[in-house]
This record gives C-alpha cells, structure tokens and sequence, in this order.
C-alpha cells in the first residue's frame, strides 16, 4: 500500500491505525500462526534465495547516465555530478552495487527504498543516501505533489520535495513479503515440523498400550526407562517393550502427508510471488538443458526488465525538466551474459560485421583500450585486405 497522507488529523489517526494494523497482521495474520515479518521471511530460504536472485541481478548491472545526441545516439554524461554516484559510489561509504541492492531489497521487503539527494552547491547532487523505510513518510499536498516527511535519529522530522528523494516502489507500492505472508507461513510451518520429527529421533508421536493393567512400580519403570533410553538425545534406538505393551503412532507419518511435495509446492507459490522462475533459487525438480536458458531468458524479460523501468523513471526524478530532455539513466542487461565468453565474443562478433559497434566500442565494454583505426564502423568479413594507409605501411 502506498504510504501517502493527507495533512489533516484524520489522516494522521488513520496512518497510525494502518501501522497498528499491519504490526498484528505480522504477529498473527497468517493460517499458520506463524508471525511473518520481513526480518523473519529471510529466514525462509526460498525467500532468501528469491530476494537476493533479484537483488544481486538488478545490482550487477553497470548503471549510467548518457547524453542524447541530435543525430540519434547517445554517450555518456560523465561530467553530470549523477553519473558517478550512478556508477561509482552512492556515497563515500556506499558502493553504487551496494546500493542499489539495498534499495531493491527495501522494496521487495517493505514495498518502497528510499533514498536522499543530498544537493549542495547551488543544487549538484552529491551523494545518495538511503533512508529507512520505516522512517520516512509520504503526504500529498496540493495536486497531490508528493513529499517526503523522514524521521531524524536524534529527534524530530525533516520534509524533503520529491525532486530530492529517490523512490522505488515495489509493484503498486506492495510488499512481495506482506502479500505472501499465507506462502511463507506455510513453508515456515512445514520446516519447523520437519525440525520435530527429526528432533524425535524421526518418529512420531504415540502412545503405548496394553490390555492388561499396569500397577503403579511397573508404569513408573517402563516411564524412566522410556525417557531414558528412547527420547531425546537418545532417540532412534530399539525399543523393548514388556508386559504385551505396544507402540501405537498417534499422527500421520511424512510419507502418508506427501510431505516433501507441500513443501515443494510452497517453494513454487513463493518463486511466483517474487516473479522468478523456481530453477533460479534451486529447484531444479523439471530442469532440463532445454529449459534453464528459456528460464533465465524469462526472468530477464519478465522481472528484471520491468524493475529496470522503474529504477530509470525514479532516477528521472533527480534531474531538472530542462535535464530530462537531454539526460537518462540506462542499466546494461548485456552483463548478464559476461560468463559465458563464446556468447559474449559471438554477439560482439556480430555486432562489429552488421556495423552496430565499432571494434574500439566493444574493446571498452571488455575493459580494454583502443586501437588505431577502431573506431571505423566496417564489416571485416567483407573487407578485403587491410585499409590503404595500412597497406603502404606494410610495403614499406
């Protein structure tokens, strides 16, 4: 839900019912009676594996602002005091990496990552800094222009203009974790179960039973005896029973629960939750060799390119309308291919020959400097020989 008030007392009361609300929906909101914050769904490694799949992706990807030319090209804003802080470090302490991990982990988690723009000098931006989410309020004023009210640690509050805050929400300002709170739960129920069958020596529960009656020496020696030798650390040994006494399980076993498939199942609910495929967090139960590049394309098209648009549109946010014209943030998706060199060479190979990228272009993607005549857009594949000047040089 979107954290906007209004600036009136009716809103204020109804913000803090909402905040009162949401804290015993964590406490006791789910089937499973399992309080699911977001600190707490970290523990579940589904979870875990998802939001760091999706923060760990979107942070790997080199992000830059770049200039719009009039013939239709573009090149790097490098002398913007935003493409730094973009590309370097958000602060002396923050690398940009870091970053933006943690401000799409604060929006998966909590539905929004807040960040401040520090400006100094007349208005240059000169460092980012990410802001608590708990901490930072939104109301709208007139025309419903946003701004941000953030509580101070020391005391009190500040208001920043929205031209001043970085905002990345999650999908319509909703926590992944707080919508799926019932998955969660679920999951967090089946493991903690999992956790007392094997602290029971991997058996159930049960009672045992005879027909005949019992006087009270024998129950007491078959009860320490019992204890002793077949509970706690002690359990998994061969029980030997007397007096015609048998073991009668009280619950269902594992197998007779089709155990392993609820959890399965949760994982699967929990993966849709957070719009990854399954395999990206280890379930590989349908991989095949056919499947996990159309996976991986998917997460791509489907999750992180969707993320990207959002990044870019609240970073427009940063620049002045005169700015927005000429300026835009751009993630490379093309990094998610870096570990696979001969995908990564053939690309380039084909990029060069249809005269996309200048030999010298791709030498800056790897890293590497430039060369003489490199940056001339020609198919080498149809080329035949080397340029003229090249030529004389060599009969020379």
């Amino acid at each position: 839900m979107w954290p906007f008030a209004r600036k009136d007392s009716a809103a204020e009361d109804a913000k803090s019912l909402e905040a009162l609300q949401a804290f015993f929906e964590s406490a006791n909101g789910t089937a499973s009676k399992i309080a699911v914050s977001p600190t707490k769904a970290l523990e579940c490694v589904p979870v875990r594996a998802a939001v760091q799949l999706r923060c760990e992706t979107l942070s790997s990807l080199p992000l830059r602002l770049y200039r719009r030319l009039e013939d239709g090209g573009k090149e790097k804003a490098d002398d913007h005091p935003l493409y730094p802080l973009l590309h370097g470090r958000a602060n002396a302490w923050t690398a940009s990496s870091d970053f933006i991990s943690s401000l799409e982990r604060d929006s998966l988690l909590s539905g929004h990552g807040y960040a401040l723009a520090n400006r100094v000098d007349g208005g240059r931006i000169a460092e980012l800094i990410r802001l608590a989410p708990d901490r930072v309020k939104v109301e709208l004023g007139d025309g419903d222009e946003p701004s941000y009210v953030v509580s101070l640690k020391g005391g009190g509050t500040r208001t920043y203009r929205w031209s001043d805050v970085l905002h990345v929400s999650g999908f319509d300002g909703l926590s992944a974790v707080r919508q799926a709170r019932e998955a969660i739960g679920i999951y967090a129920a089946l493991e903690a179960h999992t956790g007392r069958i094997m602290a029971n020596g991997a058996r159930p529960s049960g009672v045992l039973q005879t027909k005949d009656t019992l006087k009270e020496p024998v129950l007491k020696r078959l009860k320490e005896s019992w204890a002793k030798f077949h509970a706690g650390e002690s359990a998994g040994g061969t029980a030997i029973l007397e007096s015609g006494l048998e073991f009668k399980p009280l619950t269902f076993s594992s197998v007779d629960l089709q155990f392993a498939e609820l959890r399965q199942y949760q994982l699967v609910e929990i993966a849709r939750a957070f719009a990854v495929p399954p395999i990206l967090i280890g379930d590989y139960s349908r991989a095949t060799w056919s499947n996990f590049e159309p996976s991986a394309q998917a997460y791509l098209s489907f999750c992180l390119v969707p993320r990207i648009k959002a990044w870019t549109g609240a970073i427009a946010r940063l620049l002045s309308p005169e700015e927005q014209r000429d300026l835009g943030a751009e993630f490379e998706t093309g990094a998610l291919v870096q570990a696979d060199i001969a995908k990564r060479f053939a690309a380039y190979a084909s990029a060069i020959s249809s005269r996309i990228l200048s030999p010298n272009e791709v030498r800056e993607l790897e890293n590497r400097g430039p060369y003489a005549g490199g940056d001339t857009y020609a198919n080498p594949n149809v080329t035949s020989g080397a340029p003229a000047d090249q030529q004389q040089e060599d009969a020379a």
